[in-house]
């Protein structure tokens, strides 16, 4: 007989060790699954607030393709005043989960000659860049658009040739955005209708 205790077999020992290894892993996923959903729901319950927060004018309106994701919205704007009066102009928002820490995803879905807006829908707001805090509301993200169609800046253009012509010419400016509100060509690029 041995003085030692009974080892049970090295296979035995073995599939312990992975069974003891897979109990880990599991463990360590739950919590990264718990972090990202906790981190997703400080985002979709802040979202919820700002949604419930916005007083939107009548030249506002709010779309949710999906009424279950309240991360991902149309925004359509209809200007009353200055170049893009009497044009209808979508916003598509992405909401990401490290929000409010990160701003949100804004892209204008209507193709539009203006200075901040590029011809992919790449929208020039410094409160949407570097300019962004976690005080900062959807709501000051729809004002910022309001006031971006209301007074085009051709400081810092996404779209240079708008911001060339209005920096130089703005009735020629205005020709070319009511051309493209039209549906027409402004240069060798195609607009979207987008009269209301």
């Amino acid at each position: 007989m041995s003085d030692f205790p009974y080892d049970p077999n090295p296979h035995q020992q073995q599939q312990q060790k992975q069974e003891q290894q897979l109990q880990e892993r599991q463990h360590e996923e739950a919590e990264t699954s718990r972090v990202g959903t906790v981190r997703c729901s400080a985002a979709l319950t802040r979202v919820t607030k700002d949604i419930n927060d916005l007083d939107l004018p009548s030249t506002c309106q709010t779309v949710f393709p999906n009424p279950d994701d309240l991360m991902n919205f149309k925004l359509t704007i209809c200007p009353e005043e200055g170049f893009y009066r009497n044009g209808r102009f979508v916003f598509n928002f992405r909401v990401g989960d490290s929000y409010p820490h990160k701003p949100p995803k804004v892209k204008c879905e209507t193709r539009v000659f203006h200075p901040n807006i590029d011809l992919k829908g790449h929208v020039c707001l410094n409160i949407l860049r570097s300019d962004w805090n976690p005080v900062m509301t959807l709501g000051s993200v729809v004002v910022a658009l309001q006031f971006v169609l209301l007074e085009p800046n051709t400081d810092d253009p996404f779209n240079e040739e708008a911001g060339q012509v209005l920096l130089h010419n703005r009735k020629l400016f205005e020709e070319y955005v009511g051309i493209s509100m039209s549906g027409g060509r402004v240069g060798s690029t195609y607009y979207d209708y987008c009269l209301k």
